[in-house]
């Protein structure tokens, strides 16, 4: 179950975090991954480390937000495969605010990466799906994006935007056999997390883990790989008669 033999997936924000997860999963289950990240270093460590376990990858600079950037990227990977059967839209950046504490510089950059950016990736991908006749999508969004979260105003208007999106996509290709869903995870355990509790709670960090931690009904954060295996599934064949879903994973968060 669960085979990507064959398949090509670019996977954004592949350099740490759930991006990395999901590119090592991939790459583990058959598939080459092209992993994308706007820190060339880190892309090249992922692909590094898949390659090291006997994995097929390469690294691509690619600021998501720059059409020019992502125009090359898939490019390349279009010459060198002459397919893309997998996109995982995984960058993204978080900000912590109400929509008074929310600059229209901080609106800008969270569209700019999280909107912008999943548009700009999924525009450059469909076509290729489209001439191959197949190809899946798959969106990061939160849970954001289905309920309200206290201080999240311009991180949930994002991930709403990204939640419509790939409805949209998978209503325009259904008929061209491209499947679009998305997951909506809770509080995911990132290198993001712990530099933003070193950054704004020094010498807290345990006693704020605890608190990010106990809003999840189940009692902890989830982890990256907890999340690549969802993306696996709804990547796979086991998953083709889902489309234009949003997929929570979110420790009880929605049913307490």
């Amino acid at each position: 179950m669960f085979d990507l033999s064959g398949r090509i997936a670019a996977v954004t924000g592949a350099g740490s975090g759930i991006g990395a997860a999901i590119a090592a999963l991939f790459a583990r289950h058959g598939a080459y991954v092209a992993a994308l990240d706007i820190d060339e270093r880190a892309a090249r460590r992922t692909a590094d480390a898949i390659r090291e376990h006997g994995g097929c990858a390469d690294a691509y600079a690619c600021d998501v937000t720059a059409a020019g950037d992502v125009a090359r990227a898939f490019d390349a990977i279009d010459a060198a495969h002459r397919r893309l059967d997998i996109l995982v839209n995984n960058a993204g950046i978080a900000h912590v605010g109400t929509i008074e504490q929310t600059s229209e510089a901080d609106l800008d950059r969270l569209y700019a990466v999280n909107v912008k950016g999943v548009y700009l990736c999924a525009r450059a991908a469909v076509p290729i799906m489209v001439r191959q006749r197949g190809g899946v999508l798959l969106n990061l969004a939160s849970i954001a994006s289905l309920i309200g979260l206290p201080d999240r105003f311009a991180y949930s208007m994002t991930k709403g935007a990204v939640l419509s999106m790939t409805r949209s996509i998978a209503v325009d290709y259904m008929k061209q056999n491209i499947r679009c869903n998305c997951i909506c995870p809770a509080r995911v355990h990132t290198p993001f997390v712990d530099n933003y509790l070193a950054q704004n709670y020094p010498g807290r960090e345990s006693e704020m883990m605890r608190q990010l931690s106990a809003y999840q009904p189940i009692g902890r954060m989830g982890t990256p790989e907890e999340v690549a295996c969802l993306a696996l599934y709804l990547c796979s064949e086991e998953a083709s008669f889902v489309t234009g879903q949003a997929y929570p994973i979110d420790g009880g968060v929605l049913v307490a």
